[in-house]
């Protein structure tokens, strides 16, 4: 048995796997019955200064349109733009050709956002910068509308220190004689076609990670919703106690996040101008005359920060996208932490996560290599074989297996660290694209963005060559001349796979092939002794 070659042909539809992702973006939703719901006005921003505010803490800069009090604008404050950039991450905008904002509002018969109105309220605020203050514990910003019929709203935003998770809260004082009834809606709402500034794969193929809609509810902690569901009218209407709604993109996410313990009801929405929204309308409230009522929500916007997500809302950690391996990436992800507080360099503690792996998988790495060792020494009886019963192929394969038999040789045994290493391969690389902790990540000299591709393909060249010497020093057992060449090339076409791979994951894979090396050099001279 050619276990050298089946094993390249192997890793060559797993790697072939890989680059078929790229194409795909991963979605589980189910269809959900399409009810018609009052639809949420897609307004127009008002750019003239009068008409914004800018609300800001040590992490956080927000840019609130008076109309209605949605947030236009979300910079990240401690996250740059690109490397070496000065410009913080811009998360939210509100441009001409592209719309990402997030919503809140008042809906209902009474409510001042409701669709029977022309336009949204105009709400009004002492000054046009707030800024949360040293050994401030909070920063709280009231905006005011009146409706000139007894009723005032006051919409306030709740900024803490060093927090991407902000409250919204509305206070609705009655002193008029009628009953008001209304709803709290949260709303995200995003241009489906990226700019091309913000096109992070725009003239490179790279594997993507989901960007698009997500939420949870009771029944499901956590579902993604394509953006091509919503387009083509494919809408959720999800009843749901508490919950959360989202939109997802590689590092960072926007959430609502409801704070009542009323039926939510979580909508999709295909908005003008090729825009998608998705958001949460709130058990109706009532405020009796000549009294008050409370009603809020909180709003995350930030990088997606496990520790700190899993304490704003049950399951909004999970919007870190792993992938189908999910339940390997994360606990990869806990102990590269962990070995990253130890020695304070994220490229370090990939090596030393790819030494661990190593020692675990060894006893089926040597397995491997005295099974291989073993193929190699019965190559002339095999040959003999071949040439016993060249018209016979059932033949030839019945006296392969009982020779295997009795020189008790399992063949199988040499794929078993194959299949251990391209899940926690795979799984390693949905872990450096999807955390915002390995973003910008510095290794060694040129390698200053660990999540991103090698810029000079030094480590994608060093890889080919490992796997080079690798192939050779293995593929003594192949005896055709064409499959020799065949294998000869693999390492070259692994190495162009590699070229778009984060540095991080080339990185592993490198220090992978060395220690292989190694153990393949110590295994084979002990079986010579």
């Amino acid at each position: 048995m050619e276990v050298q070659r089946n094993f390249f042909i192997l890793a060559f539809l797993f790697v072939s796997f890989l680059l078929w992702q790229a194409w795909q973006n991963q979605s589980f939703f189910r269809d959900k019955e399409n009810k018609k719901m009052e639809p949420i006005f897609h307004f127009i921003d008002t750019k003239t200064h009068k008409n914004q505010i800018l609300i800001k803490n040590e992490v956080v800069s927000l840019l609130v349109n008076m109309y209605g009090g949605d947030i236009e604008e979300a910079n990240l404050l401690t996250y740059k733009e690109k490397l070496h950039s000065s410009k913080p991450f811009r998360l939210l905008e509100t441009t001409s050709d592209f719309v990402y904002q997030a919503q809140s509002g008042l809906i209902g018969k009474d409510g001042p956002d409701s669709s029977i109105h022309n336009t949204r309220p105009l709400y009004l605020a002492d000054k046009h910068v707030f800024e949360l203050e040293k050994n401030q514990k909070e920063l709280r910003v009231p905006i005011q509308w009146n409706n000139k019929k007894g009723v005032i709203y006051t919409k306030t935003f709740i900024l803490k220190p060093n927090r991407y998770d902000i409250e919204v809260e509305y206070d609705i004082f009655n002193s008029s004689e009628n009953m008001l009834h209304m709803n709290m809606f949260g709303q995200i709402k995003q241009t489906i076609k990226l700019p091309e500034k913000r096109n992070i794969y725009s003239g490179n193929f790279a594997l993507q990670t989901f960007r698009g809609a997500a939420y949870s509810s009771v029944d499901n902690k956590y579902e993604k919703y394509k953006f091509d569901s919503i387009i083509n009218n494919k809408n959720l209407n999800v009843m749901t106690q508490n919950g959360w709604i989202a939109m997802l993109q590689q590092y960072f996410a926007v959430a609502w996040i409801p704070d009542n313990r009323g039926q939510n009801t979580i909508y999709t929405s295909s908005l003008n101008d090729g825009v998608a929204a998705i958001g949460y309308t709130s058990p109706s409230i009532t405020v009796s005359p000549h009294s008050k009522s409370f009603i809020k929500s909180k709003l995350w916007i930030g990088p997606e920060i496990q520790e700190e997500m899993k304490l704003v809302a049950p399951n909004l950690d999970l919007t870190v996208d792993y992938g189908w391996l999910w339940f390997l990436s994360q606990p990869l992800f806990k102990l590269l932490t962990i070995l990253y507080n130890v020695v304070g360099n994220w490229g370090v503690a990939i090596i030393l996560i790819t030494f661990i792996m190593k020692m675990i998988t060894y006893p089926l790495t040597k397995s491997q290599y005295i099974s291989m060792a073993k193929i190699r020494s019965l190559q002339p009886k095999i040959q003999e074989i071949k040439e016993s019963f060249a018209d016979n192929k059932q033949r030839i394969s019945q006296e392969m297996i009982l020779l295997y038999k009795k020189e008790k040789i399992n063949p199988l045994s040499s794929f078993f660290p194959i299949f251990i290493q391209m899940p926690v391969f795979l799984s390693l690389y949905y872990m450096l694209i999807g955390s915002v902790e390995l973003r910008h990540a510095p290794f060694i000299l040129w390698i200053e963005d660990l999540s991103s591709q090698d810029p000079f393909y030094v480590l994608p060249i060093i890889m080919g060559l490992t796997m080079f010497f690798i192939q050779q020093t293995s593929s003594n057992n192949i005896s055709d001349p064409f499959q020799r060449k065949i294998m000869n090339f693999m390492p070259i076409i692994f190495t162009a796979f590699f070229l778009w791979f984060p540095s991080g994951l080339v990185l592993y894979y490198i220090i992978s092939n060395l220690v292989t090396i190694i153990q393949q050099k110590f295994i084979f001279s002990n079986l010579i002794k």
